[in-house]
């Protein structure tokens, strides 16, 4: 600072200089400050006024439909001679309202009836597998498992667990039989 102050007014010059630049600074923080502060005011009011928009819409929704309601109401009572339901219209068990049930009429149709399988009893047959390519039988020894031998050369889809299966390459035994053809 000696070092400024003994250049006389030239060092004095720039001190003052230096102090004219912190002011400035110091000011234009505040106001920054000030602008932010008054932009998150700004927000903030815009948001209160989309949110009073909003409910002011939905109060006149609300006014529009319960006027509404009132004028159908009036409707129902003076033109068409509607009353609002009592508690003696309305039905207490199902055993009341089969009450009301009648007997079919002449020439309607039967009523639809679903078929369902309960047990494994009565189960009919399977029908015997037919190639779509050769249209005869497939053998028996095809849709079987055969653990004991090894599956090389097979590839065959489960459909239903159990033995049914139906095979898409059969066994080895089977292309050469066919390749025997």
């Amino acid at each position: 600072m000696n070092a400024l102050a003994s250049n006389g007014p030239r060092g004095i010059r720039r001190i003052g200089w230096f102090a004219a630049l912190g002011a400035c600074l110091a000011l234009y923080g505040m106001l920054h400050i000030k602008v932010t502060a008054v932009h998150a005011d700004v927000v903030r009011a815009e948001r209160q006024i989309v949110f009073l928009e909003e409910q002011n819409m939905l109060l006149e929704t609300e006014f529009l439909t319960r006027s509404n309601q009132v004028q159908l109401a009036a409707w129902n009572r003076v033109d068409f001679g509607f009353q609002s339901p009592t508690a003696d219209q309305y039905i207490d068990s199902p055993r009341q309202l089969a009450q009301f049930g009648m007997a079919p009429a002449e020439g309607a149709p039967p009523p639809i009836r679903l078929a369902g399988l309960r047990s494994g009893e009565d189960v009919p047959e399977f029908p015997q597998i037919v190639s779509p390519l050769t249209g005869k039988p497939i053998d028996a020894n095809l849709l079987e498992e055969d653990r004991s031998s090894e599956r090389e050369g097979t590839l065959a889809v489960t459909i239903a667990p159990g033995p049914l299966r139906i095979p898409i390459a059969g066994r080895a035994q089977a292309t050469v039989g066919v390749a025997q053809r």
